[in-house]
């Protein structure tokens, strides 16, 4: 049995804590997959390297309003892959190689899970037993996979997931994609503006329901204008057809397609690394953490998707220089104390969200104001031609106006015009002072936010 210093399981953002402040300790770093984790493979980056090329092929295909005669010709899809790819998967090389090049680390390729609170067994490519070490030191950052939902037939039909529809041969002449969410929402607006037809099947009234209402029903009747929406429709059934699969709708209608993407969520991996052999505490199938990032068994810490929530890299990364500082420095913990978690859809119209939405206050009983402010009202919106209701950020605020609840926006370059607004968010910074503290440059997109502010404050 092996001991050693420190033990990383998963290579996302778990793999950037070893760096050269760890030489002379002997650190063990786990991976069952590819390494890089989920961004760098299967989620952030390839997506958003399939969603730019689509973007230009929406404004292609619906540039008539500006008085622009474009079109759209087609998609060289196997091009279009081999870019995101050829990068993706160099890096993923370039990180394994490296780690495995380091003095005092042993890289393990496989499986592990826990035997006790500090000891690790790997598990063999036919699912037996392996090489069992131990650690003083365990970091827990495996991350979360693909929840595939329960359809009946799905076992006899070829279908993908966010893992492998990225890699496929050809684009597909028509998919159905199952799920309302924004894994979801981002390949529909990939695949339909690239020229796929895409039937969304979404069990519930809106798409994106877990966003601000307001940006849910927006977002969802401009879904339906580029690709078939098929709301309050669950999938009781697929089966092959050809060399195809049909898709059965709760309401008897029937969807033929060439590809079908289960697009139903992601739930972390607490469940498949043992940790029932331990004293580590799995609530709701998370590791519970404290602001340290440390789990109920002292010398382990835990970051990323297994222990939080919100399923976001900028969140995992933060996260993972918590612990690399509190394993460097045991006698001065830092803790994370950032303020609120930002996220952003990057489909067609993008999305972003922080803090609360008007409904979470209205449930917490809070008193609160909302202001609204259309892209169109401003002179880069006119520029666009945004029309009203189209694009639009949403302000939550207290109601005496001094402090910034949430805020929501929907249209182009959404996730660039909340920024400033989680800055605000995390230095307690009043509407005012945000609004009339700091020029705005005019006529830019930003005057968006600062119209939203100003309609707090005057």
């Amino acid at each position: 049995m092996t001991h050693y210093d420190l033990a990383v399981i998963g290579t996302g953002s778990g793999n950037s804590i070893v760096d050269e402040r760890f030489a002379g300790r002997r650190v063990a770093i786990f991976e069952e997959n590819r390494f890089g984790g989920t961004c760098l493979n299967v989620g952030c980056i390839p997506t958003k390297m399939f969603v730019y090329p689509a973007d230009v092929a929406r404004s292609a295909r619906e540039s008539d309003h500006l008085g622009l005669d474009t079109s759209y010709a087609g998609a060289r899809w196997p091009e279009i892959r081999d870019r995101v790819f050829g990068r993706v998967d160099a890096i993923e090389r370039g990180g394994r190689d490296y780690r495995k090049g380091l003095d005092g680390v042993d890289v393990f390729e496989s499986h592990v899970s826990f035997v006790d609170d500090h000891t690790l067994v790997t598990s063999t490519e036919d699912g037996g037993t392996g090489e069992q070490v131990t650690a003083d030191q365990v970091v827990i950052a495996a991350g979360s996979r693909v929840l595939v939902a329960d359809i009946p037939g799905l076992e006899d039909v070829p279908f993908h997931t966010s893992d492998t529809v990225m890699r496929l041969e050809e684009l597909p002449r028509r998919m159905v994609v199952v799920g309302g969410g924004y894994v979801a929402a981002e390949f529909a607006h990939v695949f339909s503006s690239l020229g796929t037809h895409v039937t969304q099947v979404q069990r519930g009234p809106r798409l994106l329901m877990a966003h601000d209402q307001d940006v849910s029903r927006a977002f969802t009747e401009a879904a339906t204008r580029q690709w078939d929406v098929r709301l309050d429709a669950t999938t009781t059934g697929v089966a092959r057809r050809g060399d195809g699969v049909v898709v059965t709708l709760s309401d008897g209608t029937e969807v033929a397609a060439d590809v079908l993407l289960v697009a139903t969520g992601r739930v972390p991996n607490a469940d498949r690394l043992g940790l029932e052999h331990t004293g580590i505490e799995v609530r709701d199938g998370i590791v519970v953490v404290d602001e340290h990032q440390r789990t109920t068994v002292e010398g382990v810490w835990a970051l990323g998707d297994v222990s939080n929530t919100h399923q976001l890299k900028h969140v995992a990364n933060h996260e993972a220089r918590i612990v690399q500082h509190n394993l460097l420095h045991p006698d001065d913990l830092r803790a994370n104390t950032l303020g609120p978690v930002p996220s952003a859809v990057f489909t067609h119209p993008q999305i972003a969200s922080v803090g609360l939405r008007e409904e979470d206050a209205v449930d917490q009983g809070l008193a609160h104001r909302v202001v609204r402010q259309d892209y169109g009202d401003v002179a880069y919106g006119w520029a666009m031609d945004s029309q009203p209701g189209e694009a639009f950020l949403k302000l939550v605020v207290s109601a005496d106006g001094q402090t910034i609840l949430g805020a929501h926006a929907l249209g182009a370059q959404a996730s660039i015009l909340l920024q400033p607004l989680v800055q605000a968010m995390s230095l307690g910074l009043s509407p005012e002072q945000v609004a009339r503290g700091q020029y705005w440059i005019h006529p830019s997109l930003a005057e968006v936010v600062e119209n939203a502010l100003l309609g707090v404050v005057s």
